[in-house]
C-alpha cells in the first residue's frame, strides 16, 4: 500500500510519516483502498465568493459575503466569513451582526457559470462519465479513466491542483465506491478536503450518524423515524428493509438500504440526462398572471437551446412552482410528439400555468422537458397542433418546504455553493 502527496503527486510506501518526503507537503493521503475506488464527489469550495476573490485579490484575507439585492440573503460566503457564524440563506441583517467587517457583493451568475464551465470542462478532460449536480459540483466515476499507472485517486488529486492553479478555486473531493458515500466524504473536510470512505469501514462510518444525513429524509420523515425510537443511521440499518417499507412507504425502504452503504445509482454522463430544466427565482413574491407568463417565456428557451444544443427532444413538459411559504408544486403534460421546439413547450407550460396562477404568491417558476429522444423524430411538420396535450397529469405533485421536483433536472438553477 502506498501513500499520495496532494501536493506533489508522489507516491511512498504507506507509513506514518505527516510529511511527503519528496516536496515536504503535508497533505498526505493513506488509505487501504485508495487504489480500489473510483467513484467521486467533486465541490467547489464556496464557490461565488471564490470566483470574486480570485478576479480581486485585495479581497484574498478579508471575509467576503455574495449576496444582497431585494431579498437581502446570503448566497454563499467566504469560510472566514463562515468561521464567525455566516451561512448560506442566512438573512443579510444577521449576516452583519455576525460579521461586521465583511465586503458585500452581488452576485454575477454570469462571472460563476463561466467559471463553473471552465471547471467543469476540467473534470471531463479526467473521464468520460461525469454527473453535473449543479454549476459548481458532479459526480464521477473514474473507472475506465484510472490505469495500473494512474488512480482514481491520483487524477484526482491532479486534478485539484491543476482547477487550484489555472482558474484559481479550490475543490473538495470524495472518493468511495458508490455516490452516496462520495458525497458524504466530499464534506467531511472542507476547504481543499480530499476523504475517503472504503468498503471496509462503511457501516462503522454510517452507524452514528443522524438519519436525517441519509438523502431523502426530510424534516416530517426525521420526525416520524425519532417517534419510532430511530435516531442514528445505524439504527434504521438494523431494522429489515421490509418492515421499513411497511412503515414508511418506499422511501423506506431506501432509507434501509443506503443505512446499510447500498446505492446502485450509476454516475450518468451528460448525454444521459433525464430531463433538460431551466429555473428562475423572483426578487419579490408575485401572483400577477402576466409576470408569471413573461418570466417563463425566456426559460422554454433556454430548455429548448439545450435541447437543441444535444441533439435531444422531449415528449413531458413539466412545470415547477415554489410558493411564498416554500411550498412546491410540479404539473406535467406529455404531448402528442417530442419537441425541441421553444414555441411548443412555451404553448404546453402556459396551458399548466395558466391553471396555478390563482391568486397564489409564488418565489420561484421553472420548467423542463423530460420522456427524451433522440430529435431525429420531433416534430412532424404535418401535426395539425404541434402542442396538442395527450395526458395532461395536472393534479401534479405538492410538498411542504424544500420539496422536490418530480422531474430531475440535467440543468438546475446553481445551488448556493
Amino acid at each position: 500500500m502506498r501513500s499520495l502527496c496532494r501536493d506533489c503527486g508522489s507516491r511512498r510506501p504507506m507509513a506514518a510519516a505527516r510529511r511527503c518526503a519528496e516536496c515536504g507537503g503535508p497533505r498526505m493521503l493513506a488509505h487501504g483502498e485508495l487504489d480500489s475506488l473510483a467513484v467521486a464527489h467533486v465541490d467547489c469550495d464556496a464557490f461565488y465568493a471564490a470566483v470574486e476573490k480570485r478576479d480581486r485579490p485585495e479581497l484574498v484575507d478579508k471575509p467576503v459575503i455574495v449576496g444582497g439585492g431585494r431579498r437581502g440573503v446570503v448566497s454563499t460566503a467566504c469560510y472566514i466569513a463562515r468561521f464567525s457564524g455566516v451561512g448560506s440563506a442566512m438573512p443579510m441583517f444577521k449576516a452583519l451582526a455576525a460579521c461586521p467587517d465583511a465586503v458585500v457583493i452581488p452576485p454575477d451568475m454570469a462571472k460563476y457559470r463561466a467559471a463553473g464551465a471552465e471547471v467543469r470542462a476540467a473534470m471531463e478532460a479526467l473521464c468520460d462519465r461525469v454527473q453535473p449536480v449543479s454549476i459548481d459540483e458532479a459526480y464521477l466515476d473514474l473507472s475506465a479513466a484510472a490505469t495500473a499507472g494512474a488512480s482514481a485517486a491520483e487524477l484526482l488529486a491532479g486534478f485539484a491542483r491543476r482547477v487550484e492553479r489555472e482558474l484559481g478555486v479550490t475543490v473538495s473531493i470524495g472518493l468511495s465506491h458508490n455516490k452516496l458515500l462520495a458525497k458524504l466524504a466530499s464534506d467531511l473536510d472542507k476547504p481543499r478536503g480530499f476523504s475517503v470512505i472504503g468498503r471496509a469501514e462503511t457501516r462503522a462510518f454510517l452507524a452514528p450518524l443522524p438519519a436525517r444525513r441519509i438523502p431523502g429524509v426530510g424534516p416530517a420523515l426525521a420526525a416520524r423515524l425519532r417517534r419510532d425510537g430511530i435516531e442514528t443511521v445505524g439504527q434504521a440499518a438494523a431494522r429489515a428493509p421490509e418492515d421499513m417499507a411497511r412503515r414508511y412507504g418506499s422511501a423506506g425502504r431506501q432509507l434501509a438500504l443506503r443505512a446499510r452503504g447500498e446505492d446502485d445509482r450509476k454516475v450518468e454522463a451528460r448525454g444521459e440526462a433525464k430531463s433538460i430544466s431551466a429555473e428562475t427565482t423572483f426578487d419579490a413574491d408575485t401572483a400577477d398572471p402576466e409576470a408569471l407568463e413573461a418570466a417563463l417565456e425566456p426559460l422554454c428557451a433556454r430548455v429548448a437551446e439545450r435541447l437543441r444544443r444535444r441533439g435531444l427532444a422531449g415528449r413531458t413538459v413539466t412545470l415547477k412552482l415554489k410558493t411564498h411559504d416554500f411550498r412546491a408544486r410540479t404539473r406535467s403534460a406529455t404531448l402528442a410528439a417530442a419537441t425541441a421546439r421553444r414555441e411548443v413547450v412555451a404553448a404546453a407550460a402556459r396551458r399548466l400555468l395558466r391553471r396555478e396562477a390563482d391568486g397564489t404568491r409564488y418565489r420561484l417558476l421553472g420548467v423542463g422537458a423530460s420522456n427524451l429522444g433522440a430529435a431525429g423524430g420531433a416534430d412532424p411538420p404535418d401535426m395539425l397542433d404541434a402542442a396538442a396535450i395527450v395526458d395532461d397529469r395536472g393534479a401534479g405533485q405538492q410538498t411542504g418546504g424544500g420539496g422536490n421536483s418530480t422531474s430531475a433536472s440535467a440543468a438546475r438553477m446553481a445551488k448556493p455553493p
